[in-house]
């Protein structure tokens, strides 16, 4: 943790990261912060013990007079940080940093050129593979889609009341998909005009039609799926997203409904839709769930920094 304070309350900030159960390894460097102007003083702190470090300071007013990073260590060889981690109450692996948390799932909901670029290129992808009954692929493109961090922002927004976060990630959703599905439609009728695909292709998807059949497992599939990856953010484990991308079948379904709507299989383009709603709400439900029930809510609500529109 690096703190970027104002000289008058340099020691206030000080004395709070030498008393902090969970912090060690604390210098202070007098006058070398030059924007904005002050001191400088970093700590080693272990995961469960950032969060509550981040109220303090940011009611000393750190947050708008300084700045505070975070930066995670990878591997520390020292008896004083081991008794740092023993001090701190709970386990690292379970600690959640909601700052942290808030502008992770703020970053990835942003509706950007890369987002919408990723979420176009799954769409094609898994159109393709529903064409071609190839589960791979679909999967492949189960993988590359980007919507989970909306989701996720929605739930988070949601959970603390934060009206910025909900609305992100809603534009990213609200926009996003449209327009994948357009492009997704007009490389449906040039495959058509060009002869890769006919219309008897898709009377033969015995491999790909769990993305328009929607049953009660779907529902359950997305709740398990946003259930873990909410765990996953919240708990440091984001090796598990992977897992998370795969169960979730709303770019799989995004892209066929456009496919279906094209070809006039208009059943298969309501189930695909039907399954795209399925997976949006059970993975907010599931997510938000799983902070409402973690107990660890922030006590009230800190507004601490809001997202930036840009």
């Amino acid at each position: 943790m690096r703190v970027i304070s104002p000289t008058a309350l340099t020691g206030s900030v000080r004395d709070l990261l030498l008393n902090a159960p969970g912090a060690t390894h604390v210098m202070e460097l007098p006058g070398i912060a030059l924007q904005p102007v002050g001191d400088v003083v970093e700590a080693d702190v272990t995961r469960e013990a950032v969060d509550g470090l981040l109220v303090e300071l940011c009611e000393l007013g750190i947050d708008r007079d300084g700045g505070v990073t975070l930066e995670a260590i990878d591997t520390s060889l020292s008896d004083a940080a081991d008794a740092a981690e023993e001090a701190a109450p709970g386990d690292p692996t379970d600690a959640v940093i909601w700052d942290e948390l808030v502008s992770r799932t703020g970053e990835e909901s942003r509706l950007s050129i890369s987002f919408q670029s990723f979420l176009t290129i799954a769409c094609l992808l898994a159109a393709i593979g529903a064409i071609t009954n190839s589960p791979v692929t679909v999967v492949g493109a189960m993988v590359l889609g980007p919507e989970f961090g909306p989701l996720a922002a929605m739930a988070v927004g949601i959970a603390l009341r934060r009206g910025d976060l909900v609305k992100r990630g809603a534009i990213a959703l609200g926009v996003g998909f449209p327009f994948a599905m357009g492009i997704t439609a007009a490389a449906t009728l040039l495959f058509e005009a060009v002869g890769l695909l006919n219309v008897g292709d898709l009377d033969m998807l015995d491999q790909v039609d769990f993305i328009y059949e929607v049953g009660p497992f779907s529902l359950i599939v997305a709740l398990l799926a946003g259930a873990a990856g909410m765990l996953a953010l919240t708990s440091a484990k984001s090796a598990s997203l992977v897992g998370v991308f795969i169960s979730v079948t709303t770019v799989p379904a995004a892209a066929f409904a456009s496919v279906a709507l094209v070809e006039g299989r208009f059943a298969q383009a309501a189930g695909s839709a039907l399954q795209l709603f399925v997976n949006i709400i059970g993975v907010i439900v599931a997510a938000l769930a799983v902070l409402l029930l973690s107990g660890r809510l922030p006590r009230g609500i800190r507004s601490r920094r809001r997202l930036s529109s840009g």
